[in-house]
């Protein structure tokens, strides 16, 4: 046991010493930014965006910081504003969904067309899921009055825009203490979780939903390990199995579309869920709403055949696509 608690520990200080280097630079900057009203001109400008998710204007810089850098940037941003939005369950919730469509695309994405797909296109697919899926939400939550409730962060919140440098930096060394404690969390939640057979479990459970969705068989189980565990796990898996037998585009693009919408789905969706969010929306729902993404662009292919990226002829050369 004290070999196990002393290995956890130096994981989660390794891992927490990265995250503050993408999270405290950003909490700065956006501090900054609120000191000089940059802030609010760039709300301003994502205002309709944020919009029609239901979500106060602000949060724009959270979801972009978030899109640019990743999910623990936007929190870092996140912390810096949350103070000052009067959030609700729902409006907390329903942001999270988003950051975990959308984030890291440079990143990200960038994987993906390693792995045969566009950049592009699979970019434009979970920014405009994330936008649907939060206009979706906000749309029931409003009508049923669901988790109308204010947001009571137990840890969050960076300091008020008002506050001084000195209790700002007090509160934030409390916020990023909390996010170090959460990452121990997880990766105990990881440990426990695979030695219970829990992954194993939850991967032979999704494997049959991603082949009854239209996904090819023999890339139902690369796709389900990176919905699971991250998209760089299962790029990793795609593109290492496309060097060793041939995948049509349109199997590609499928099991890179099914991945990047959701992926992490243990990791990340613990993160959010420690932070706040309701599980119906940051888990359930959106990946009930991943399913029927893919399994629509299934059909629509299977009908319409396409150009969805890259394509490799004999020769291993690329061909034409869409990036």
């Amino acid at each position: 046991m004290t070999r196990y608690l002393t290995d956890l520990a130096r994981r989660s200080l390794t891992t927490f010493a990265e995250l503050l280097q993408i999270m405290l630079p950003v909490m700065i900057l956006v501090r900054l930014g609120n000191a000089f009203g940059l802030s609010e001109a760039l709300a301003w400008l994502l205002a309709p965006v944020m919009g029609l998710a239901g979500l106060p204007p602000e949060t724009g810089i959270v979801w972009a910081t978030a899109l640019l850098t990743g999910v623990y940037g936007g929190i870092g941003a996140y912390l810096v504003l949350l103070p000052d939005l009067g959030m609700t369950v729902a409006q907390h919730s329903i942001l999270c969904a988003m950051i975990l469509f959308a984030h890291a695309l440079p990143v990200e994405q960038a994987i993906v067309r390693r792995a045969g797909a566009s950049f592009l296109l699979t970019s434009l697919l979970r920014v405009g899921a994330a936008l649907a899926y939060g206009a979706a939400v906000a749309w029931i939550c409003a009508a049923t009055g669901a988790l109308s409730g204010p947001l009571e962060p137990i840890f969050l919140g960076g300091g008020a825009a008002d506050a001084g440098w000195g209790a700002w930096a007090l509160e934030t060394a409390v916020s990023l203490a909390s996010i170090l404690v959460i990452v121990a969390l997880l990766f105990a939640l990881l440990d426990g979780l695979e030695a219970l057979g829990v992954l194993r479990w939850t991967t032979r459970l999704l494997e049959p939903l991603l082949r009854g969705i239209g996904l090819d068989p023999r890339m139902a189980p690369m796709t389900t390990i990176g919905m699971l565990l991250g998209l760089t796990y299962g790029g990793a898996l795609i593109i290492q199995a496309t060097k060793d037998q041939q995948f049509d585009a349109r199997a590609r693009f499928l099991a890179l579309a099914c991945l990047s919408l959701s992926h992490a789905l243990i990791e990340d969706t613990a993160l959010m869920l420690a932070l706040g969010a309701d599980v119906w929306i940051v888990l359930v729902g959106r990946l009930v709403f991943t399913l029927a993404i893919v399994a629509a662009l299934a059909a629509l292919l299977k009908r319409w055949p396409v150009s969805t990226g890259r394509s490799r002829n004999r020769a291993g050369e690329n061909s034409g696509g869409l990036r």
